[in-house]
């Protein structure tokens, strides 16, 4: 989902503190959930979620953590609820060609790029059936307040910008449960971006946990065809003025943004109308790479897309921290 602004100031507004009795509620039942115990299946699972909703970064770091197992030899396979796509009864093996975004969600296209990728309602279905093809670890792109799993290791990212937004949990604010009650089933964090300061304080929330700085970098190949250029910039993800902010990093001028809701199915009308204003100005129509999925296939030669990979500031460390677990 994207999430209101309000969401991402440090400080409660007047309409969260009014709401913040239904996050109380809605907090205390997550964390009695997260509490329950789950299915072990026989494999390592890595979960990799976060505190919050929103784009904090699960995929690419799910990814990341992917391509560092198979490095070290191990068959990794993810697990994903396939968020906007079409409701299923049983787990599905991701086709990354056959497969749309319509069918199983725009983060399992992704992923199944990297490794093999399930999808369905029961994890623990999708965790039998990865297994049965030949699995040795398993990668839950989110899950970190779902107990249906026994998890092997869990991390939780944070997004550096704004890593526990306005304190509150939802709908006052975008937690899903008290930091306080999410850290004991977290074994480390992923702070993206951000600071010296708010790692700092990220730190401070989750007292004797590793905690890995990391980036979001661009496509260097893609991010040199748009330097200097004007872009019509479009999003339908949670945090669009990331993605905004990653063009003008890499020198491309945003002459215009459109933003669409998180997951939207874009539909041919609307893209053939956002084209051709991009054409009237001349401007190049960009977007990013999970947005670039749920574009109808006739357009995929019309519209640029910058792909962003997720960098460890110490990469070793990371590795092995998971090979010793």
């Amino acid at each position: 989902m994207r999430a209101p602004s309000g969401w991402r100031r440090s400080r409660p507004g007047p309409l969260a503190w009014a709401l913040s009795p239904l996050g109380f509620l809605y907090g205390a039942a997550t964390a009695r959930r997260m509490a329950r115990p789950g299915v072990s299946v026989g494999v390592p699972v890595l979960c990799v979620g976060n505190f919050t909703v929103g784009g904090a970064g699960k995929t690419p770091t799910a990814m990341a953590l992917a391509r560092m197992l198979r490095v070290a030899g191990e068959r990794p396979a993810f697990l994903s609820r396939g968020y906007g796509g079409e409701r299923r009864a049983a787990s599905v093996r991701v086709g990354p060609i056959a497969d749309s975004a319509r069918r199983v969600g725009d983060e399992p296209l992704l992923l199944a790029r990297v490794a093999p990728c399930y999808v369905g309602p029961d994890r623990v279905a999708s965790a039998k059936l990865a297994i049965e093809d030949g699995a040795s670890v398993l990668v839950m792109d989110d899950g970190l307040q779902n107990p249906s799993l026994e998890k092997t290791l869990t991390i939780a990212v944070v997004d550096g910008e704004a890593p526990f937004g306005n304190g509150l949990c939802l709908p006052a604010g975008p937690l899903r449960a008290p930091v306080a009650a999410q850290t004991p089933f977290v074994d480390a964090l992923v702070m993206i971006g951000g600071d010296e300061a708010a790692a700092v304080a990220v730190a401070a929330r989750a007292p004797g946990k590793p905690l890995f700085r990391a980036r979001l970098k661009a496509d260097a190949i893609a991010a040199s065809q748009l330097i200097g250029r004007p872009v019509l910039a479009f999003a339908g993800i949670a945090n669009p003025d990331k993605f905004f902010a990653t063009l003008e990093g890499i020198g491309a001028q945003v002459a215009e943004r459109d933003v669409f809701p998180d997951h939207w199915l874009f539909r041919p009308r609307e893209i053939e109308r956002l084209v051709a204003r991009a054409a009237r100005r001349g401007l190049t129509p960009v977007c990013t790479e999970k947005d670039f999925v749920r574009l109808p296939a006739n357009f995929a030669d019309e519209v640029r897309t910058l792909p962003v990979t997720l960098a460890f500031d110490d990469a070793r460390a990371v590795s092995a921290w998971l090979q010793a677990l």
